[in-house]
Order: structure tokens, then C-alpha cells, then sequence
């Protein structure tokens, strides 16, 4: 997984309540009557014209840095104060002069729609600010994602995203819940605690299950106890409902929150946030920010999707793909012997023809070598087919493996027939543990491979090394060889090395000799490759441990 960089961080709204109100008061007050005393003081010594224009420069201030409500306070202050200490009578709020009453009132207005403008200017910057923000937030957790293809880890990193970014609304832990197969909910992703450790209530299940079909947002509140461990500053597991004094005096409340992510047909996924606030004014789920934020998810999800049913579609084809070899692999491996069979047994049958007893010996070794190979094909579909469906459990007992090589070795004297076969055994070879018949049929199908790929009359070598952890079986000859773009594939099924039994005279085989041989080996906790040799050649080699913990799941 790649390295994450952290999100930039939401800034909260800025929510209006008594301590906000009582320092725009002060601070509105303050700027007025200090300017007051400046002006009182300009005009004690050096009359200025227009000097109460410095009130409109305070209230500018105040609208652009604390908002409307400061500024008008500051308006009706200031001229309240410009009638009280500079407007004749002074000291009265009365006024005898019609300018003097204009004067008044049109800087009232003045700074009344000063103040309106630049609070407005105000608002626009903070909005263009927080969308600046917000895009680069968006930005980065697209890239962030993007750049994993794996959708588990897509999703925790949003998961914690959730949680980093929109921590200033009080949001503490975020899991997200997906359908199964069956389609029934289960916890797929947390920010903040392993996800095996994540429990849903009854009542968070029947919300949730509620939210699936009607795809509206539920708080629960009272009466529902959250498992799930949870990460916060206190250091506590907090529970919905839950309320707890913080430093400064305020209640804090904690509760859950199901949000649907929910695509235009359906929804596909259930967002539990844990939440922890004071109350006051905090942004609800439905803030527009929050649902752009969700539609990322639901994109990651749909990906995900997509990429699944696309891998699915890709491996039916390559199935049918498949099927259709071998289907067509094997009518053709099960149609060439009984072809052959038929022919020998019509002809033998035939009462017009009077054959010799050496052609007569001659039809009956066909039948003979024809259902032989005919009875191995089945064999190796059997033994495919058991691999498979992972019903192959060996039935191991402790074995001399230098007798078992003897022993196959023998048996295939009439395929061995002039050749030299070379046997390498070292004086203690220790027993394994192995299912005899299965380890006979790895040995067996290795011998017949290096019959059928080899020149006729050509060596076979036959060794085991004796390893620290295991016993090493080699089977080398002397045919062609095979190249390194063959060995990686020479084990999977059906695959055949084009023209190379033909190239000595033998008929192709049916492809599955050494998938059964991988699978058997592997069923034993052992390992199988093909090396080139030196000199010309091949070495199939396999290993078995000396020591076995008993069957192996395949």
C-alpha cells in the first residue's frame, strides 16, 4: 500500500451564539469610542473637515473582519456619538440645523450600506476560500485513491478521510457497512478500530436495514449503545446519547448518524458516523460539501463493482474458452484410441480375410496399447477433476521413497525398452510420509514424459538428494529441451509443447500429466519445477518434506 499524505482539514462554520455576540458588542463599542476621543481631539486643537469619516473606516473594518451585525452596531453608535459630541447643541442629541440633520442621516446610510457591501465581500471571500478548499480536498482524496487498484484499500482510505477532513464537525469514527453476496449488511471498513471488532446493534441493524429501502439519513439518539471502540480526545468509548462537561464547561454530545450512499437507482452502502459535539449549530450530513464527499465513495464503490463483473465476465469467457478445449482436447484424445481399437477389432472380425498370426498379434497389441492409453486419459481426468473440486486428501503412511522409484521403475520396463535409465540413490534416504499411489503416479507421468518428448534410445537419469527439510526427486534426459517461455506454462492444463512428440514420433499427449503432477506434489506440502540441463536437456524436479504435519488443503 502506498504511502498516504494526509487531507487538508474542513474549517467549521463559524456559528453565531451569545460569546460571539458580546464580542461584537465590545469590540464595536471600543473602535467608536476610541475614535470618538481622536476626533474630540482633532477638533479641540485644529478643526478637520470631515473628520467623522474615520467612523466609516471603523465600521469597513468590523464588516470585514466580524460580519454585519458588528458593523451596524458600530453605525448606530457612531451616530449617536457624532450627534452627542460634535453636532451643536453639543452634548445633546438634539439638532437645530437641517444640514446638520442631512449630515446625520446620510452617514447613517452611509455606513449602513457600507457595511452591508462589505460584509458581502466578506461572505464571497469566505465562500470562495472554503470552495478553493474543498476542491483541493476533493482532488486529493481522488488521487489518493486512484492510485490504489485494490477496493478495500480504496475505501479505508476514505473511511479515514471521512474522519480526518471532517473532524471540526465533531465527526470521530467513520465504518462504512456493504451488502454481502446474500445481501446482507456487514462491516466492511472502519477509520479508526480493526474491523473485526466492530459490532452492530439490534437497533442499528433495523435502522439500517430501513435505510436500504427508504435511503433517508437516521440519528440515533437515546437508548442505543454504540460497541465499536472508538478514538477520541478523551481517550473514552463514547455511546449515542452520551453527554460528558468539557474543559470549558460545555456538554458535549455523542451520537451516531446512518448515511445512505445511494446511487440514482439504489442505495449501495450505509455510512456510520460517530459525532461528538457541543450542540450548537453543528452542520448537519445534508451540508452540500458532504454529500460531493459521499458521491466519491459511491464512485469507488461503483468501480469496484464494475471491475468485478468485469473480471467475472473475463473469466466466464476464459471458462467457456476452456470448456470448449476441452471438450475438443478430449473427443479428439478419446475419439484417435477407440478409432484405432475399432479398426483392429473389424478387422480381426472379418470372416473373408484369413490373417497371419503375426498380424493377428499385431491387432491385439494395438487394442491392448490403444485402451491403455484410452484407460490413462480417464485416469487423468479423474484425477483432474478430484484436484479441482478439492476432494484429493492423501492417505499418507511412512514410505521408503528409493523402494517406490524401484518399484514404478519396473513396472514400466516394456515403456523403457532401449533405453538406459540411470538411477542416482544415495545409501540412507530417510523415509516421508506420502500417499504411495499418488507419489507413483508423479514419478510415472515424469518417466512418460521424458519417453515421449525425447529421442528414442536416449538416457533417463533418476536421483534423490537428501536435503535438510526434504527429499529431492530429479528426472533428467536428453531431448530438446525446454525454453524458458515454455517452462512457464508447461504445468498449466491442457498446455502441450507444439511438436515436440511428434518431432520423435510419439502422438501427442492429452496435456494433463503435469497439472496432476503439480497438484499432487502440492497436495503434499512439496514443490515441482523444470530446470534446462547442461549438455542438452531437461530436469523435472520435485520436492517432498521429511516431516508432515498431515493432509494438506489444496
Amino acid at each position: 500500500m502506498s504511502r498516504v499524505e494526509p487531507l487538508l482539514t474542513l474549517k467549521p462554520k463559524e456559528e453565531s451564539h451569545w460569546r460571539w455576540y458580546i464580542l461584537d458588542g465590545l469590540l464595536a463599542l471600543g473602535s467608536i469610542f476610541l475614535l470618538t476621543g481622536v476626533i474630540w481631539l482633532f477638533q479641540l486643537y485644529q478643526k478637520i473637515p470631515d473628520s467623522f469619516l474615520l467612523y466609516l473606516l471603523a465600521i469597513l473594518s468590523l464588516a470585514s473582519l466580524r460580519g454585519l451585525s458588528a458593523a451596524l452596531l458600530a453605525s448606530f453608535v457612531a451616530f449617536f456619538s457624532f450627534d452627542f459630541f460634535f453636532v451643536p447643541p453639543l452634548y445633546t442629541l438634539s439638532v437645530t440645523k437641517f444640514e446638520d440633520v442631512l449630515t446625520l442621516v446620510v452617514f447613517l446610510v452611509t455606513a449602513i450600506i457600507t457595511s452591508q457591501f462589505a460584509s458581502t465581500l466578506r461572505q464571497r471571500a469566505e465562500d470562495a476560500n472554503r470552495r478553493e478548499r474543498e476542491t483541493h480536498i476533493l482532488y486529493d482524496l481522488v488521487r489518493a485513491t486512484n492510485r490504489e487498484e485494490d477496493l478495500e484499500l480504496q475505501l479505508s482510505i476514505f473511511a479515514r478521510a471521512v474522519v480526518e477532513v471532517f473532524s471540526p464537525w465533531g465527526i470521530r469514527d467513520c465504518l462504512l457497512l456493504l451488502p454481502d453476496e446474500r445481501g446482507v449488511l456487514t462491516p466492511h471498513t472502519s477509520a479508526c478500530q480493526p474491523i473485526e471488532r466492530v459490532e452492530l446493534s439490534s437497533d442499528e441493524k433495523v435502522a439500517a436495514e430501513q435505510i436500504m429501502t427508504r435511503a433517508h439519513i437516521v440519528d440515533l439518539f437515546d437508548g442505543t449503545t454504540l460497541r465499536a471502540e472508538h478514538v477520541s480526545d478523551s481517550g473514552a468509548n463514547p455511546t449515542q446519547g452520551a453527554a460528558q462537561k468539557t474543559t470549558d464547561g460545555s456538554t458535549m454530545k455523542r451520537y451516531g448518524c446512518l448515511v445512505p450512499l445511494k446511487t440514482d437507482i439504489k442505495v449501495i452502502g450505509i455510512l456510520r458516523l460517530l459525532i461528538e459535539h457541543d450542540g450548537h449549530g453543528h452542520p448537519t450530513p445534508e451540508a452540500v460539501f458532504f454529500s460531493t464527499f459521499l458521491e466519491q465513495a459511491v464512485a469507488v464503490i461503483e468501480r469496484g463493482h464494475l471491475r468485478q463483473e468485469s473480471l467475472r465476465v473475463r473469466v466466464l469467457q476464459q471458462t467457456d474458452a476452456l470448456r470448449s478445449a476441452l471438450l475438443s482436447s478430449v473427443s479428439h484424445d478419446l475419439r484417435t484410441p477407440l478409432s484405432t481399437i475399432k479398426t483392429a477389432a473389424t478387422s480381426l472380425l472379418e470372416e473373408d480375410v484369413q490373417w497371419d498370426e503375426e498380424t493377428q498379434r499385431g491387432f491385439t497389441a494395438a487394442i491392448e496399447r490403444e485402451a491403455d492409453r484410452l484407460n490413462s486419459l480417464v485416469e487423468n481426468l479423474l484425477d483432474m477433476s478430484r484436484l479441482e473440486a478439492g476432494s484429493l486428501h492423501p492417505e499418507k503412511v511412512w514410505y521408503p521413497l528409493d523402494a517406490l522409484l524401484r518399484d514404478v521403475l519396473d513396472r514400466m520396463q516394456p515403456l523403457l525398452e532401449g533405453r538406459t535409465v540411470q538411477t542416482y540413490l544415495p545409501d540412507h534416504i530417510p523415509p516421508v510420509e506420502v500417499d504411495a499411489v499418488l507419489i507413483e503416479q508423479v514419478v510415472t507421468n515424469l518417466i512418460t514424459n521424458a519417453v515421449y518428448y525425447t529421442p528414442a534410445g536416449s538416457p533417463i537419469d533418476v536421483s534423490i538428494q537428501v536435503q535438510e527439510e526434504a527429499l529431492v526427486v530429479s528426472i533428467a534426459d536428453r531431448g530438446p529441451g525446454i525454453t524458458l517461455a515454455e517452462q512457464e506454462h508447461i504445468f498449466d492444463k491442457f498446455y502441450r509443447v507444439l511438436g515436440k512428440a511428434q518431432m520423435f514420433g510419439e502422438k501427442r499427449g492429452s496435456g494433463l500429466g503435469l497439472a496432476i503432477c503439480r497438484g499432487f506434489v502440492d497436495a503434499h506440502g512439496g514443490r515441482i519445477w523444470i530446470e534446462g540441463r547442461e549438455g542438452g536437456g531437461a530436469v523435472f524436479r520435485f520436492t517432498l518434506p521429511l516431516s508432515s504435519t498431515g493432509e494438506l488443503e489444496l
